[in-house]
């Protein structure tokens, strides 16, 4: 199994979406953590491919594919925590983080979609890996993770899209703060 991972630019759209095509992938586009619960409400899954299509043109890709054999088989969305506005907004991030909600330099890794066929393969933890990277070299000062704990309450895989504290912790991530006892927000740092 030969496993590549790429960023998330234009010429990937497609396979953003053939990536985000399980669970509820295809019908958030991963627009969750940019938008207030009733503007994503109110909008189509073609507004919400949309909004990811522009934002795979733009600057900064949203989020990394995984490719397994060449074809897209996962994906995590990774960037600067103030450009995922829903998360200063939520409850468990603002009271659990020791950073400033206002600073560019704490990225977020918030969503990861593995397909079907790959789960179990370790996937997750080559996205996290690579999203660790990604954002190193982009000058993140630190990663942030809002994974749940099955161990604590059992999920189906399609809630586990923030990711498993496990995972996380293998990575060097520390837990700052349970603000639940099935959700943690972990945190690596990157440069002083």
């Amino acid at each position: 199994m030969t496993i590549e991972i790429l960023p998330a630019t234009g010429g990937r759209f497609d396979d953003a979406e053939t990536a985000l095509d399980s669970g509820d992938g295809p019908a958030c586009q991963c627009q969750w953590w940019l938008m207030t619960s009733a503007q994503f409400r109110d909008e189509s899954r073609a507004e919400l491919a949309e909004r990811l299509r522009t934002e795979t043109q733009g600057d900064r890709a949203p989020g990394l594919i995984a490719y397994v054999d060449g074809e897209p088989a996962g994906w995590v969305r990774v960037g600067p925590r103030t450009a995922q506005p829903r998360l200063a907004r939520t409850r468990d991030v603002k009271t659990a983080t020791a950073e400033p909600l206002d600073d560019p330099e704490v990225w977020a890794v918030s969503c990861f979609v593995v397909r079907k066929q790959h789960r179990g393969t370790g996937l997750t933890r080559s996205l996290l890996d690579a999203a660790v990277s990604f954002a190193r070299d982009a000058g993140a000062r630190v990663v942030e993770g809002y994974p749940l704990d099955p161990t604590v309450t059992a999920r189906s895989a399609n809630q586990l899209f923030r990711g498993t504290v496990a995972v996380f912790t293998d990575a060097g991530f520390d837990v700052v703060d349970r603000p639940k006892p099935d959700r943690a927000l972990v945190a690596l740092t990157l440069r002083e």
